[in-house]
């Protein structure tokens, strides 16, 4: 008698340097927050699956930047392609 191993489709990519938030996708891909925190004007967000990102990281403080990435997250049905 064999025992079948169910394996994951989908892995979660190594962590970034500076991650700060990490939110599933509605199609199990990730969309990371990263940068130096909380009280620092310079946190982006990316999407691992579809290559969305923040417009303007170079004034994302974080309390603006979680909704943005969130709300991504949220609507995003793209897969993780490896």
């Amino acid at each position: 008698m064999s025992t079948a191993v169910r394996a994951s489709a989908f892995t979660e990519p190594t962590r970034p340097k500076g991650l700060l938030i990490r939110f599933v996708t509605t199609g199990g891909s990730y969309v990371d927050v990263t940068g130096h925190g909380k009280h620092f004007d310079n946190n982006s967000w990316n999407c691992l699956g579809c290559g969305d990102a923040s417009r303007s990281p170079e004034k994302d403080y974080l309390f603006r930047i979680r909704p943005d990435a969130n709300n991504h997250a949220t609507a995003c049905r793209a897969i993780p392609l490896t």
